[in-house]
């Protein structure tokens, strides 16, 4: 089969699309016959070399696929060849064919056709297991979303929404919080020209956010804690402003606050499943009538995966960009 390798670390141009050898289905996996994938800033990382995948786990970049099943490993129930799916990887997405445990195979939402589907798995696992499995989410509490025209940010913004949560969001110009606001956003903020601390306070009367989803990292870690409400949540699921900062942990006790931090890919294959079913259960249906729509920002082939990190490198994108086979 073909992929993109990564020969050497370094910037888009690393990435190889090359011949490589046929991945062979284990026991309790699924081979996919790979129709698309979707790029994460996790592939960034990756192609940098700081982001190696598990051990065990396929070389290659790309942590979401869709396609059809091109064979079963011994074990595997409830699945048949030719069926069409989408699932979420611990790498191995850029490339025509992938191995996956079944576990964290999913059929196609109701309406959403095979390519689109690809745009799902990484961010509906994501947002539901921080957002709703760790941080629990309620109705009526409000949720800030930073980077809210990201593929993770539109998730968020409507699965927040269709459980009856407010939601504020961050993003970096006028065109990107249109977006958000079409998707439900309650209050917009340009990050560039706007305090979220000062705003988020004025929105919810000065009580603050009880959850924040929050892709920087570093850079916004003290304003963060100074936005979360009492008995608030702060969700780390990124550190694109950097890895180390300093904590007033007096400010989180005043607060009775709480952070985590939790990736999806290095997690033990269990964990996932059970992510990936809470998924199928939950996110799914709204999906399927409608109230939750995937965003794709583009399409470009598999070959020029290259130009599709270009892209997010830029955060040019709203929503995903999806790379097909």
């Amino acid at each position: 089969m073909r992929a993109i390798t990564i020969p050497e670390p370094g910037g888009p141009e690393a990435l190889v699309w090359a011949e490589v050898p046929d991945p062979q289905p284990a026991e309790g996996e699924i081979l996919i016959d790979v129709a698309a994938s979707a790029v994460n800033r996790a592939d960034l990382l990756q192609r940098q070399g700081f982001y190696d995948p598990p051990p065990g786990s396929s070389p290659y970049p790309g942590l979401e696929c869709a396609g059809r099943i091109a064979a079963l490993g011994p074990g595997v129930h409830g699945w048949a060849v030719g069926d069409e799916v989408c699932a979420l990887l611990a790498g191995g997405g850029y490339a025509e064919k992938v191995a996956v445990p079944a576990g964290q195979v999913l059929p196609l939402p109701d309406g959403v056709d095979l390519v689109t589907a690809a745009a799902l798995p990484e961010v509906a696992c994501t947002v539901w297991s921080n957002v709703f499995m760790i941080a629990h989410l309620r109705p009526g509490e409000t949720l800030l979303v930073h980077g809210g025209s990201s593929g993770i940010g539109t998730m968020a913004i409507q699965l927040a929404k269709a459980v009856g949560a407010r939601v504020v969001v961050t993003a970096g110009n006028a065109e990107k919080l249109a977006r958000c606001a079409e998707l439900g956003a309650d209050v917009l903020i340009d990050y560039h020209q706007q305090d979220f601390v000062a705003e988020v306070r004025e929105a919810t009367g000065g009580k603050g956010a009880d959850v924040i989803l929050d892709i920087v990292g570093a850079k916004y870690l003290e304003r963060n804690v100074k936005a979360l409400a009492v008995n608030g949540r702060l969700a780390i699921i990124g550190m694109q402003g950097g890895v180390k900062a300093e904590l007033n942990i007096g400010a989180l006790l005043a607060k009775r606050a709480a952070i985590t931090a939790a990736g999806l890919r290095a997690r033990p294959l269990q964990e996932k499943a059970a992510i990936v079913a809470a998924v199928r259960e939950h996110v799914w249906p709204l999906i399927g009538n409608g109230q939750i729509r995937p965003v794709v920002d583009r399409t470009l082939p598999m070959a020029d995966a290259a130009e599709a990190h270009r892209v997010v490198d830029a955060s040019s994108h709203i929503g995903k960009v999806v790379l097909t086979v």
